[in-house]
């Protein structure tokens, strides 16, 4: 039988090497099309993202190490086709903000975002790790995509984040978003922030769907908690 405990240490030392592998994609992705490494906004914007997931992995550690497992792969046994699409074309989108905000603020000058805009970005940027990680703590059934996790014994979360919102880590996502778009300087970026958005609420209706047919207790729970995204609104 496997020690829990290798396991553990092994399945944390896979999600390093990918934090390790994104952040090179991310410099690749930020200095090459900015076409230089003298870009402080590209800097400022790394190292607030590695200082605000090195607080969120240390958080994570306590709260809900099954989580570094849970989100190793993007598909897992289960996972919906449907949902593997679009968690993919998520991430590109998400990807794209960075090579579109170095082209506009670092090379081109498109339309470079103002000063106040670039301090709202990093308030969103850290708010949104503030609510996903939240999300993460208390839900541990927070995989990359939609399935219902029977061997895992799933069940409805109520608490935490998701007894204000049914979908959290969505909201969190857009937040991330647009707070990366104006953190890098960039009112352009904001065009790819916008296809994060329409991807996730078509998302949200779908793993809705899902969810209301598959998961016991959840259409209960819609009752509950009437919104999805934000209270009063949707």
């Amino acid at each position: 039988m496997p020690d829990p405990s290798t396991s553990f240490a092994r399945d944390q030392l896979r999600a390093l090497f990918n934090l390790a592998v994104s952040l090179a994609v991310m410099l690749v992705l930020l200095f090459w099309p900015a076409g230089t490494l003298a870009w402080p906004l590209g800097w400022w914007f790394i190292g607030v993202f590695v200082v605000l997931t090195a607080i969120a992995v240390l958080y994570m550690r306590k709260a809900n190490p099954e989580l570094f497992a849970a989100r190793r792969h993007l598909r897992n046994p289960g996972s919906k086709d449907w949902d593997v699409v679009v968690a993919s074309l998520t991430i590109v989108a998400i990807a794209a903000i960075l090579p579109v905000a170095a082209l506009d603020n670092a090379r081109f000058g498109w339309a470079p975002a103002p000063q106040w805009a670039i301090g709202l970005g990093y308030l969103l940027f850290a708010a949104s790790y503030v609510l996903t990680t939240w999300a993460q703590g208390v839900n541990r059934y927070f995989e990359p995509t939609v399935r219902i996790q029977t061997e895992r014994g799933h069940r409805v979360i109520d608490s935490g984040p998701y007894a204000v919102v049914r979908h959290p880590g969505y909201v969190g996502a857009v937040v991330m978003s647009v707070g990366v778009a104006l953190a890098l300087g960039s009112l352009w970026a904001l065009v790819p922030a916008a296809l994060v958005a329409v991807l996730l609420i078509g998302r949200t209706l779908a793993e809705e769907a899902t969810l209301k047919a598959e998961l016991p207790g959840y259409a209960e729970y819609t009752g509950r908690v009437r919104y999805r995204w934000t209270p009063g609104v949707w």
